[in-house]
């Protein structure tokens, strides 16, 4: 099966080539999500879909942990891909694969127990509870087969086959419209009915990559000479495992809280805020495919020491990201009335008045949005986790901070509002962060050629920095 070497050949044409399938996966699974939601509305009940909303809040602070991990985890990947260091790409896998399924299962265990915690920490109306419970009761103990889908899709990620990845995930998601029907609607399981058919839905997914990689592409898998314990592998699998997993779960941990500060203004807010991250997630599948992208190609060079290419690929991928942005925030704006309408089953209402204005107003700032993820894809290509991480931990306390400040004077588009507030600090701040990095790399590269010989200048005979130093 064809891998693509993305050291070589068109930046916009690998950027593009990657990307779409990203960005059809992340739309498909926006709408899978859409679906699960409309499907408990119409057939369980207003409070039911709520409760979909708060138990969404709660099930991406441990999902996007492990998305969050396995992006790390891919980052070494496509960096050892780039190097044609495939005994290390072996044994990464072997790592990876053994520790990040303990630690899930774990992590399974942990929520479940702490989901009354949890609940209450974001005032979970009394009358929500009980739906919000059952659902991420299943979900929860489901993470391993979660956790093993990412791994392999990130690793196909890696090696630039993102085709596979989207294939498995359609069908995947397919699976689990179908189940979502048949439990909620035939069998009348409830929401509860939702959760096992996404635990079912992951189940299958993880499978299917299995095979694939089992059956195409054997050459990426480990054998029983690489089951061994790497101590320096395993420490920088574990660091940007660490910090990219916080990184995602941060920005969920500050979304609980925004979500705290929502449910305190009432059944109509929530229901507003539910359909409104909707709405977002659609417009996030193209940033978010960009900054994957992104990341992919900055870490395949990087990995192959050519460093002077990494930084082009970037500038490539800011100025698409641009154009998509803007295009995103002009699509938002001006389809606010009828994105919400199909979301939320109304044309009048608080909820609909209310989701309406958030919309208008947080699509002034998506350019931002899609420019700052050009730069995290960058910075976690080179390896350098922690730069998004600090820069989306900031951006996510001025945006809780704002928002409880202001939700009651304002109402949601308070939310809007410092959300756009804080992409516009988190640009500024990585902006400053990206032409610091670049001086010092340049003056790197400068220093290192004068201690070598004329017939061993030109940059892509030096070796990457260790990305995890």
């Amino acid at each position: 099966m064809k891998v693509q070497d993305l050291t070589k050949g068109s930046i916009p044409n690998h950027l593009l080539r990657l990307a779409a399938p990203l960005i059809l996966g992340n739309i498909m699974q926006q709408l899978y999500n859409t679906i699960d939601a409309i499907v408990i509305g119409r057939y369980v009940g207003k409070e039911a879909f709520a409760a979909i909303g708060l138990s969404g809040s709660v099930m991406n602070l441990f999902l996007f942990a492990i998305i969050g991990a396995c992006t790390g985890i891919s980052i070494l990947f496509a960096q050892q891909y780039g190097s044609k260091d495939m005994d290390s790409f072996r044994s990464e896998h072997f790592l990876s694969l053994t520790f990040g399924m303990l630690f899930t299962t774990l992590l399974g265990i942990v929520g479940a127990i702490m989901i009354p915690t949890l609940l209450s920490m974001i005032q979970t109306p009394d009358s929500l509870r009980t739906y919000a419970s059952d659902y991420l009761t299943i979900i929860l103990m489901g993470l391993p087969a979660a956790f093993l889908y990412n791994l392999y899709s990130s690793l196909l990620r890696a090696v630039g086959n993102t085709k596979a990845s989207l294939f498995i995930l359609l069908i995947a998601i397919f699976s689990n419209v179908g189940l979502d029907l048949l439990f909620v609607t035939k069998f009348q399981l409830g929401i509860s009915g939702a959760a096992w058919a996404t635990i079912l839905a992951q189940i299958l997914s993880a499978i299917m990559c299995i095979l694939y990689m089992y059956f195409f592409m054997p050459h990426l898998l480990f054998t029983r000479n690489y089951c061994n314990i790497n101590t320096q592998l395993l420490r920088k699998t574990m660091h940007l495992a660490f910090v990219t997993g916080l990184h995602q779960s941060g920005l969920y941990i500050g979304k609980l809280f925004v979500q705290g500060s929502v449910n305190t203004a009432g059944s109509d807010m929530i229901a507003a805020y539910t359909a409104t991250t909707r709405i977002e997630g659609f417009a996030n599948s193209f940033g978010d495919s960009g900054a994957v992208a992104t990341s992919i190609i900055v870490a395949q060079n990087y990995g192959a020491g050519k460093q002077e290419r990494s930084r082009l690929c970037f500038r490539e991928s800011m100025f698409l990201l641009f154009i998509f942005g803007s295009l995103c925030s002009i699509l938002m704006y001006f389809t606010a009335d009828y994105t919400v309408s199909w979301i939320l089953g109304s044309y009048d209402g608080p909820a609909f008045d209310s989701a309406c204005q958030y919309i208008r107003t947080i699509s002034i700032f998506y350019t931002l949005c899609f420019m700052g993820n050009a730069f995290a894809g960058y910075f976690d290509g080179c390896g350098w986790v922690s730069i998004p991480f600090i820069g989306a931990a900031s951006h996510i306390t001025m945006r809780i901070i704002l928002s409880w400040l202001f939700i009651h004077k304002f109402g949601l588009n308070a939310v809007a509002v410092a959300t756009g507030i804080g992409w516009i600090w988190v640009n500024l701040f990585w902006t400053v962060i990206y032409r610091r990095k670049t001086a010092s790399l340049k003056q790197s590269v400068i220093d290192t050629r004068d201690s070598l010989t004329p017939q061993s200048h030109g940059e892509d005979t030096l070796s990457a920095p260790n990305p995890v130093a």
